[in-house]
């Protein structure tokens, strides 16, 4: 088994805290209200959204994959990080184990923030995984997280 890591950042003109809430805390019901052709559901199949916690994720009409769960690894509200692994679904491609994420969320100079990301793929054996595919994830990912700044500046009420 390889394992192939990858890391992003996203810059947005929202401070961390509210970043965090709005895409963390509450992303199980805002993200399917702003990009509804993102995720169609979000469900609890175990645990309230700790660590430990699995959720089914059913995508909308607009994704190429149907469902993931998600296990929650870490959770640290004070220091703006979660981390989580997809442990089951049709986005591993018969090709991965599983698919870890780290998101944290840093202030910026300009008193936004900067979202960092590293993504962890665990190969099955010795099947690759293409970097295009996993740019094209990144993107899709990218694209949301900027919805979301878009909601929270048309929209600076709601949190």
């Amino acid at each position: 088994m390889g394992v192939f890591s990858y890391e992003s950042e996203v810059v947005t003109s929202i401070p961390p805290a509210k970043m965090f809430k709005a895409c963390i805390l509450d992303g199980d019901k805002l993200i399917p209200k702003v990009v509804p052709q993102a995720f169609k559901s979000v469900e609890y199949i175990e645990g309230n959204g700790e660590p430990g916690s699995i959720k089914k994720v059913t995508f909308g009409e607009g994704s190429q994959f149907n469902y993931v769960k998600q296990k929650i690894e870490a959770l640290d509200k004070e220091n703006f990080v979660y981390s989580y692994s997809i442990i089951e679904g049709d986005a591993l491609m018969n090709t991965l184990e599983k698919i870890t994420y780290e998101t944290k969320l840093e202030p910026s100079a300009a008193g936004g923030s900067i979202c960092k990301t590293t993504s962890k793929y665990y190969n099955i054996g010795d099947l690759q995984l293409k970097e295009e595919e996993i740019k094209a994830g990144k993107e899709k990912a990218s694209g949301m997280f900027k919805a979301i700044e878009a909601y929270l500046l048309a929209n600076p009420e709601a949190y």
